[in-house]
């Protein structure tokens, strides 16, 4: 059957103006970008890319000993206007030497560079000294001879601008090889440059994982989504977090304290740490007993808060114990292993860092433990109160909500910007605070359940979106001032970035798991940290090991990049002999960059294919 439609004159001239709009948008990218191929075609651009090609593709990894045969000519420039010429320096019949033609030239003149007896097959630089001192380290010119089977070469050189009515010198000097060819050292370097830069990314994965795991379940839209809790609830909730941080760190830290000046040796560290544990189960095992006959007393009850409280304290010392006796044993361990040092700084370090952190860890527990405890209280008290009074109490609790949150936001702007203005930074930002939090106790049904895990949601996956576009080599630079130059700054900076990358594909792979599986434990009553054990894990944990390793394979590539920026690893290195123009040792690191990569490539693979 024919097609009789004609073929419309509007569509023809659409696509021609298409086409039209789209050269001219490739014209004008081609005007930005400066695409110049007659730049390309240059004698000089093609000179220096064909040496440069040369050198990349002879990767210095071996090397021969040498010998050298150095060969001085005086010669004068210009020259002298009595028409003496240098005389040629004394040698025996055998020994290596130049002739020059002409003997004598000014600046800009090309002379012809004759050697003889040399070694046969031997290249070296030939160049122009200036001053009166043959030894002279200066050189001018990047000339190159080599040698044929007679040990003669023949160069052509241009003299340069070093005018001088004393005698200058141009110098041969050719290498040989001697020996069986042996590791260089630029292959030693690189050997340890790129384990440095393996382990640089193996810390940031493991570290950035860690962290990024609980991330990825509160950045989940199908698990947040379904968090709704009375606004009395999410108000105490919200005032126990700053309070219980605040009491939290402050009473470990004093625990830490009261360590460093009981825990001066081994051995009473060593006691601390066996004692502490005991005296906290034993504390925690009266305070929580299995079944009770009859309902304690309100005093009872106090007495038994108190008693946890002090368990965990005592729980927190003997981890500062552990600390401190962890540090004890490294330095001592240090000292003594030497090749296995490392073992005993390793030990120094992981003490280190857990006597630093668990402050902040106390803090952290305690604000979670204050505000899951006040939120409880908020919801029951939702659930029994009359509606007038839940109205007030909202009314209330909302005003000292919104005051706590946006103080500290001004304070945190103060602490940045110093803008020394309390009114702008202190009282403004808590009146706002105070009038949206009774807006809200207004606006809403007293005993109305608020999506409050959406908007925890909305401001994790806003944090994470913001970090995740700052690039790793940004986050480098802000960390080598912080801690130096060196790898320590690469694994900072990795971990953060793995971190806000992997919390966001482990989210969107929690929102992509079967439904089924949470509804039915949520069907049983289950809390949120049962749901997550029993539904959510099971059905990512094959996903987040992909991811992991992937992450792994992406941190060792990245880590070569912020090296540039003394974020340690072979990048440091690589780019030093970019700038020193050393090739043929830049060639040697991205050879090794290239194994590596591909190597990690197939052993996570491998990985990927066992594991899932």
């Amino acid at each position: 059957m024919k097609n009789n439609k004609k073929a419309s004159p509007w569509n023809s001239i659409k696509v021609g103006l298409l086409s039209l709009l789209a050269m001219v948008i490739f014209a004008y990218g081609f005007q930005i970008t400066k695409v110049d191929l007659e730049e390309l075609r240059s004698e000089n651009r093609q000179q220096s890319l064909v040496r440069v090609t040369r050198a990349l593709a002879q990767p210095e990894i071996f090397e021969y000993e040498q010998v050298e045969e150095i060969v001085n000519y005086p010669i004068y420039v210009p020259c002298l206007s009595d028409g003496n010429q240098a005389s040629a320096p004394e040698r025996s019949a055998s020994d290596p030497y130049l002739v020059i033609t002409p003997a004598c030239a000014n600046p800009g003149e090309v002379i012809q560079v004759e050697g003889f007896n040399f070694a046969p097959l031997t290249v070296g630089p030939v160049r122009f000294v200036p001053g009166n001192d043959p030894a002279n380290v200066v050189s001018l010119g990047r000339e190159n001879a080599e040698t044929d089977s007679d040990g003669h070469f023949i160069v052509s050189m241009e003299i340069p601008d070093r005018v001088s009515d004393d005698v200058q010198f141009i110098r041969a000097t050719l290498r040989r090889n001697i020996g069986a060819p042996h590791f260089s050292k630029t292959a030693y370097d690189t050997w340890n440059k790129i384990v440095e830069t393996v382990f640089l990314a193996l810390l940031a994965t493991v570290f950035g994982t860690f962290l990024a795991i609980p991330l990825s379940f509160i950045a989940a839209r199908n698990l947040m989504k379904t968090v709704k809790s009375p606004l009395t609830s999410i108000s105490l909730s919200v005032l126990g977090w700053p309070i219980g941080i605040l009491l939290g760190f402050v009473a470990v830290r004093g625990v830490g304290n009261f360590s460093a000046v009981v825990g001066s040796n081994v051995w009473v560290n060593l006691a601390g740490i066996i004692v502490s544990p005991v005296l906290a189960w034993l504390g925690l095992r009266w305070a929580l007993p299995q079944e009770e006959i009859t309902r304690p007393s309100q005093n009872m009850r106090f007495a038994r808060l108190g008693v946890i409280l002090l368990a965990v304290l005592v729980s927190f010392y003997g981890l500062f114990q552990l600390a401190s006796l962890a540090m004890s044993i490294g330095q001592t361990l240090e000292a003594v292993l030497g090749s296995f040092s490392f073992l005993g700084y390793f030990l120094f370090q992981v003490g280190d860092i857990v006597a630093i952190i668990t402050p902040a860890l106390g803090g952290l527990a305690a604000g979670g433990t204050l505000s899951s405890i006040l939120g409880r209280m908020g919801q029951l008290g939702s659930e029994k109160l009359p509606v007038s009074g839940i109205k007030s109490l909202n009314l209330i609790l909302t005003l000292i909500a919104g005051i706590t949150i946006m103080g500290l936001l001004g304070q945190l702007i103060e602490w940045l910007y110093e803008i020394g203005e309390p009114m702008y930074t202190l009282w403004g930002p808590m009146a706002v605070g105070a009038i949206a939090g009774l807006l809200l106790a207004v606006l809403t049904k007293p005993k109305d359940a608020l999506p409050i895990g959406m908007v925890v949601y909305s401001i994790t996956r806003t944090f994470l979106n913001a970090l995740r576009s700052v690039e790793a080599l940004v986050m480098a630079i802000v960390f080598v001032i912080a801690v130096g130059i060196g790898p320590f700054a690469g694994v900072m900076a990795l971990g953060l970035h793995t971190i806000v990358s992997l919390a966001k594909l482990y989210s969107e792979q929690v929102e992509s798991i079967l439904s089924g599986p949470l509804e039915a434990i949520e069907a049983t009553g289950a809390n949120r940290l049962q749901t997550i054990i029993y539904a959510v894990i099971p059905q990512i944990v094959p996903p987040y090991i992909s991811y992991t390793m992937y992450r792994w394979d992406i941190n060792v590539r990245m880590s070569t990049i912020i090296g540039f920026v003394g974020g340690g690893g072979i990048g440091f290195l690589l780019q030093q002999n970019i700038n020193l123009l050393n090739y043929r040792a830049a060639s040697a690191q991205m050879l090794a960059i290239a194994v590596v990569v591909a190597s990690m490539d197939y052993i996570s693979s491998v990985l990927r294919e066992k594991a899932i």
